[in-house]
This record gives C-alpha cells, structure tokens and sequence, in this order.
C-alpha cells in the first residue's frame, strides 16, 4: 500500500512587479515553506525547480547560496503546467520510496519577458513548424479562446455579460488576497467595456502577462507533527493532449482536462460533489466556464448557470478560485501550479484570511498548459488534496 503523502509547508511571494530577482523570489519562497515545515534545508532529498523560461539548470543557479547542495534537483519544464508538473514527478518518487521528504517551487519573472509593467503576448514555442504557422496567422491562445467565447455564446443563446460575470467574481475575490496582482473590484460594465483583445474577450476577461511570483512546497511521507490539520495528496494526474480528428472536434469540451479530472477522481476515490474548493486555469474568462464542465462541476450548458447561482463564489456551494485566480492573482507561468497548490493548503487548514471558504476538506487545483496546433492542450494536471 502506497504511503500517505503529507504537504507539509507552503510559501509564495506576492504576484506582481517585482523588483528582486528571480533568485531571491525563488529563495524567499523556499525558505518560507521550509519554515513553515518546520524543516532544515539538510532534511530536504530532493528538488523540483518548475520554470517556463528561465534558462537551463535554473534551479542550481537560484538555489545554490541556501546550502540545498549536493541533493538530485530536477528542473522541470510544461508550459504552464510546469509546477503542477513538478509536484506530479515529486509524488511518484516519494510513492516508490525514492525520497521520504521533497522540496517543489515554480517561480516565473515575466515582466522582464513581455516588457515590463505594459505587458504583451507570451511568445509561444519555436520548435513547432505549425504551430509557429498558426501564430503568424494571427491563432495565438487569446484568438483560440475567443473563438471558445463565440462558441459557447452561440450555442447556448447567452450574452457576453455571463464572461464578464466570471471576471467580476474573481476579482472580488482577488481584492480579500494579499498575494494577488490585482486587488481591485470591479463591475461587469467595467469588464465589457474594457479594451477589446479578441472579440468578445476583453482586457480585463484575460489574466495580466507582465507577473512575477515564485511559491514552494514540502511534500514529505512523514506524517508532519507541527500541522494540527495535516494535508494530504489524495490524487496525482498528468495528461498529454491528444491529435485532435478534424473538424467535428468540440471545442468546448477540453477533453484533456475532462481526461484527467476522472483519473484523479477514481484516484482519490471522490466525486465531483464532494469537492469543497476548487482553485483552476481562468487564464480567460472562457476557460472558467469551459472547466466547469470538464471538472463535472455541470452538464453541458450548464456552466453560465452555475456562475449565476452563486455556486462557484465564495459562500456558495464550491468555491472556484477563492485567490482570485489567474485573472486577479496573475500568472507567472512556472509558479501557478504550485501556487494554486499553496492556496488549497492554506484553504484546508484555515489560513486563508477572509477569502476563507468554511469546513473545506477536499480541494482540487487544476492547471493546463502550452498551445500546440493540433492538440487541445499540450498538457493538464488535476490534484486533489484532503484533510
């Protein structure tokens, strides 16, 4: 039977313009998890440095002054997914005995990348022919999700205020967060009147680009003896996109994140009902309403009624993003799987300030990545996490 795998400290930086470097946002994560593990750097086996684009043996270089020396450190890359990845590949050494205690970060500084505070397009992958085809033809990831936004308008008969509602609820949410970019309320007529990117999606319906953040995680199979509400990873899943058929294919089903959402639940042995918090990919309004579904959250067009319920805001049913998201609290790549982890924990036991979602005891974070033209997504990874 396997072992029970315990996080057992988290930490994250505030998302935002940061002046520091990547090495000290990487550092003040790390050592904020390891304190909150009540943890010595020696006790760490193994590391799990997640990044987008920071270069090779990145996590050497940002860590060698801690004195984490000598441990095997992984660096891990998969697009957005890469923390979430990085964790994945932590669970599976620590489930077959390889480590008994393993440090994760992700850490991303973006504004460097798409030119400071004024933000810009994420440059996609060059090793891809087509892809960078479609990318010259104008199909980047906020052309793919307008033309999901179109979709789902279309098919279901609803307006484009039911994006912007997905907006205005995370950013309320965003506003009780000290670690979000964004803290700022704002109305739907503010959303819908925003700067138009990719009709009908607008600036303030798409995550900011110019973030950076790092968080951390210690993940042990030792049973921690600080933490009175000890969390636990009940279910671990990665899936690769696969070659979409041609024409028929549904655009609004996200298949890969539907995939691995059953093989983590059948994992964890729960259900979609049972799930408390949910924290996942909103890097477009779009993308919320799309997953709700995938998660089983839903049926089929559904997902606009179950935002207009109530359900999916704080105080409702199952809370989707009470950190205010990839809308409000940014995305700095790397980070966000991990990051989406931390706030799970934190929501578990109790640490989360006045985004608190009440007795939560089942969280569920979910993160996709990469755009690969052919592919729904080049990556998806579904965690549940437990008391």
């Amino acid at each position: 039977m396997n072992k029970p795998i315990y996080i057992t400290g988290v930490a994250m930086t505030p998302f935002g313009r940061h002046d520091a470097s990547m090495q000290d946002m990487a550092q003040t994560a790390v050592l904020g998890a390891l304190a909150d593990a009540s943890l010595e750097a020696a006790a760490v086996e193994a590391i799990y440095a997640a990044n987008v684009f920071g270069g090779m043996v990145l996590g050497q270089v940002l860590l060698r002054d801690l004195g984490l020396d000598g441990q095997a450190l992984y660096n891990v890359e998969n697009a957005c997914a890469s923390g979430a990845t990085g964790v994945h590949l932590a669970c599976h050494a620590l489930r077959a005995g390889a480590y008994e205690t393993v440090l994760v970060f992700g850490v991303e500084k973006l504004t460097a990348l798409v030119g400071g505070s004024s933000g810009g397009t994420i440059p996609l992958q060059r090793n891809d022919d087509m892809t960078e085809l479609y990318a010259r033809a104008g199909l980047a990831l906020p052309a793919v999700y307008a033309m999901r936004a179109t979709r789902y308008l279309h098919e279901f008969g609803v307006g484009a205020d039911v994006l912007a509602d997905v907006a205005v609820k995370n950013r309320r949410h965003g506003a009780l967060n000290p670690y979000a970019q964004t803290r700022t309320p704002v109305t739907r007529e503010q959303v819908l009147e925003s700067r138009l990117v990719f009709d009908p999606l607008t600036l303030l319906q798409c995550c900011p680009s110019a973030v950076d953040g790092a968080a951390a995680l210690v993940l042990s199979t030792k049973r921690p003896s600080t933490n009175a509400k000890p969390v636990r990873v009940l279910a671990s899943v990665v899936q690769s996109g696969r070659t979409e058929a041609g024409i028929d294919d549904d655009i609004l089903a996200a298949e890969i994140t539907a995939r691995a959402a059953g093989l983590a639940y059948r994992e964890a042995g729960v259900s979609p009902a049972d799930i408390d918090v949910i924290e996942l990919h909103d890097a477009f309004t779009i993308a919320e309403l799309v997953y709700y579904q995938a998660l089983g959250l839903c049926r089929r067009g559904e997902a606009h009624e179950l935002l207009r319920s109530g359900a999916t805001a704080l105080g409702g049913r199952v809370p989707v993003n009470p950190s205010g998201g990839l809308l409000a609290k940014g995305h700095p790549l790397g980070t966000t799987g991990v990051a989406q982890m931390v706030e799970a924990v934190w929501q578990l036991q109790g640490r989360a300030g006045e985004r608190q979602v009440a007795g939560a005891e089942l969280a569920l974070t979910q993160c996709t990545g990469g755009g690969i033209a052919g592919v729904d997504h080049a990556a998806s990874s579904v965690h549940i996490l437990g008391t």
